[in-house]
């Protein structure tokens, strides 16, 4: 029971590290193909029967041409997602790491770190709102 307990885990585990791997689709085996983004059981099959069919994938347009239903737009977002052909992802498609980059951006409208500091430095005198005391109500 723990050995099979033990196992799971690391299947886990294992997993997880490929969700944000770059995935080769002339290397990888069908686990790894669908755990791309986009890319599921059917078209893990088709990349990798076509693959066996007629070789290696040279490049994205090649693969493009061979995977019924990947055209630009579809190609773009598996490879933001992490698939590449012979190591190479597609032009204009930023690497998988991207998304955590929108994650960190502020929302408009709240005041920037450097922006606050700005302000500080025009009115050494002036204390940020939090620090303001609140107004004494008379009773």
């Amino acid at each position: 029971m723990i050995k099979k307990l033990m196992l799971a885990i690391a299947t886990l585990v294992a997993s997880m590290g490929f969700a944000f791997a770059q995935v080769d689709v002339n290397k990888a085996d069908a686990a790894a193909l669908d755990s791309v983004k986009g890319v599921g059981p059917a078209m893990s099959k088709a990349i990798i029967d076509e693959r066996t069919k007629a070789g290696p994938f040279k490049d994205w347009t090649d693969f493009q041409k061979r995977v019924k239903g990947v055209a630009d737009k579809r190609a773009t977002q598996l490879s933001k997602a992490g698939l590449q052909v012979n190591g190479q992802s597609k032009e204009g498609a930023p690497m998988a790491a991207a998304p955590a980059e929108k994650a960190a951006k502020p929302a408009k409208g709240s005041a920037k770190p450097a922006d606050m500091k700005a302000d500080m430095k025009a009115k050494p005198d002036a204390k940020p709102e939090a620090a303001k005391p609140a107004a004494k109500s008379a009773t």
